[in-house]
């Protein structure tokens, strides 16, 4: 029992009271979830079956590894947007060959997550900072509706590139199909109401059932407008993608798959972290990177795309009351029972009802109100958000998370090379506070308290020094103990310790003592390694600022009675 106990961890403990709740909610998510994962297949440029796929084994399979109750890892829009980006400059969209790169690009995205999951690299998520991934995912849901215009126009649109393909669009205007746009506008005005007005109800179902319908009763193909045409039913094959591929083809892939891996952690973590903070519930990262990986082996071997974590799936799967995997098993298993029976049906889906679906997935992901909350709050990662989304509109989906990742790493760095600092103060009532770091600022006459908000190390040291200086050279009145508080400093390197011992060998010429506080045991033992307790003198180095304070004015009333003359006789 105990060698199976890491499966479906996500169901368990099994509450048969709560199946049927969780099961009928799945089958409301299969409701709204099935004409988007059709939506998904045109980002990705695969057969329209595939998205139908993506909501089968990948669903089972990640309840089977994963740890959180709430995720749904299914086809989502940013990752099917950087394999078409790649892929359909290697092979003819929807081709055998090209169905074979996709299905290889989730078989190395899945070999990457499940070494990220030996590796124990869940915490490699909370390098890809919202700031950025606001900006990446805008600039995403840009390129995608641009992507289908020419789809809701009935245009013919040939360009690779998101500016191309606008360009394209406006200069064939004239040659718009009305009935085409019309029913994309007619599609587009039934979704946003029934989100408005009835969100409970599956509005994409209804209005792709809809479409079907009136395309089949009116012959819309023999009114120019174009449908999707057969779409073959039944289970999906499987098979092992690449097989018959070199390893240099195999080599261009890994880009792309290094590109759906990050994306796949930072947002399917984010997602799933939320959810279980929400709801109280345990989370293991780790175990949900087995969980995808598994999802993605299992998308590979029935033949369709990557899939990731998706934010608003889970949030449709938690306000139809789901509380743990069970529903996604039963999506999976309404999905199988349209794949062995319904399918027929979708031969009649018109490609604009289609794009017009797509279109406002697109819509959903440009975050207007989190680009205005940047913007509001911090204007420098605003500019950082719009880099990033101008990159993917401009060059491609590929470079653009290349890039949000390297801006996620240069913010880290550049927050811990230029930390938050401060001096410390002490109100009326007697409350520490921190306050700007301005020369003259002193807690008591003659005393300055230095509070340094980051591990010190070799990057940041030279900051640290130079502010230090700064507090003493450039004070209006005379300084007598400049005071390090290292309460955020959990981290201190060799050359952090070096330039320590400089800066107060520096201090002490000028008759300045330096003194620390609050600096932490680990950090002590370096500090003797190299000599500097003895330096500094343990006197100096205090437990606490109240402890720090009372050694300084014991230090200031015993030097004017040394420094007092001696008694007329």
């Amino acid at each position: 029992m105990e060698k199976t106990s890491f499966l479906f961890r996500s169901i368990r403990p099994f509450d048969r009271r709560r199946v049927i709740r969780d099961a009928l909610a799945g089958i409301e998510l299969a409701a709204m979830n099935i004409p988007q994962s059709l939506g998904y297949t045109k980002i990705a440029g695969t057969p329209v079956i595939t998205g139908l796929y993506t909501l089968l084994l990948p669903l089972v399979a990640f309840a089977a590894f994963g740890s959180s109750r709430y995720l749904v890892v299914a086809a989502d829009s940013a990752t099917a947007a950087i394999l078409a980006s790649h892929i359909s400059t290697m092979a003819a969209i929807a081709s055998p060959r090209y169905m074979e790169l996709v299905g290889l690009v989730a078989l190395l995205t899945a070999g990457m997550l499940l070494l990220a999951r030996v590796l124990r690299l869940g915490f490699l998520a909370d390098f890809l900072s919202r700031t950025v991934l606001v900006g990446f995912l805008s600039g995403v849901g840009f390129q995608i509706g641009i992507a289908v215009l020419g789809d809701m126009i009935g245009v013919e649109v040939h360009a690779r590139r998101t500016v191309g393909q606008l360009l394209q669009v406006i200069t064939r205007l004239p040659q718009v199909h009305l009935p085409t746009m019309e029913l994309s506008l007619a599609v587009i005005a039934a979704l946003v109401a029934a989100q408005r007005f009835a969100p409970r109800i599956p509005g994409p179902l209804i209005v792709v059932a809809a479409a079907v319908g009136a395309s089949a009763h009116w012959s819309f193909a023999a009114h120019g407008i174009l449908t999707i045409g057969p779409v073959a039913g039944g289970l999906p094959h499987f098979g092992l993608p690449g097989m018959n591929m070199n390893w240099k083809e195999v080599e261009a892939l890994l880009p792309v798959a290094a590109s759906c891996f990050v994306m796949i952690v930072a947002q399917s973590s984010a997602t799933a972290r939320v959810y279980a903070l929400r709801h109280h519930e345990q989370l293991d990262q780790n175990a949900d990177l087995a969980g995808l990986s598994a999802a993605n082996a299992a998308a590979a071997l029935t033949g369709t795309f990557v899939v990731n974590g998706s934010p608003t799936q889970t949030a449709m799967v938690e306000s139809s009351g789901a509380q743990s995997q069970v529903a996604q098993l039963a999506t999976a298993g309404v999905v199988g029972l349209v794949l062995l029976f319904f399918t027929r049906p979708l031969s009649y889906l018109p490609n604009a009802a289609l794009a017009a679906i797509v279109f406002l997935i697109g819509v959903k992901l440009v975050d207007f109100r989190g680009l205005v909350e940047i913007r509001r709050s911090e204007p420098s990662e605003f500019t950082l958000a719009i880099i990033t989304g101008l990159t993917v509109v401009l060059l491609g989906v590929e470079q653009g998370i290349i890039l949000a990742v390297l801006l996620s790493l240069l913010a880290h760095v550049r927050h811990s090379y230029r930390p938050h600092t401060a001096v410390i103060m002490r109100d009326p009532a007697g409350h520490w506070r921190l306050e700007d770091p301005v020369p003259g600022k002193m807690i008591e006459p003659g005393l300055v308290m230095y509070w340094f908000g980051r591990d010190l190390f070799y990057a940041n040291a030279p900051f640290f020094a130079q502010q230090a200086h700064e507090l003493v050279d450039q004070s209006p009145a005379p300084v007598r103990w400049l005071v390090v508080d290292g309460t955020a400093i959990t981290g201190m390197d060799y050359s952090a310790a070096r330039t320590l011992g400089e800066l107060q060998q520096d201090l002490a010429k000028a008759g300045v003592v330096l003194a620390l506080i609050l600096i932490q045991i680990k950090h002590r033992g370096t500090m003797e390694r190299m000599g500097l307790i003895e330096q500094f003198g343990r006197d100096k180095i205090f437990d606490s600022r109240q402890a720090c304070l009372d050694a300084y004015r014991s230090s200031v009333q015993a030097k004017p009675a040394a420094a007092a003359p001696p008694a007329a006789t």
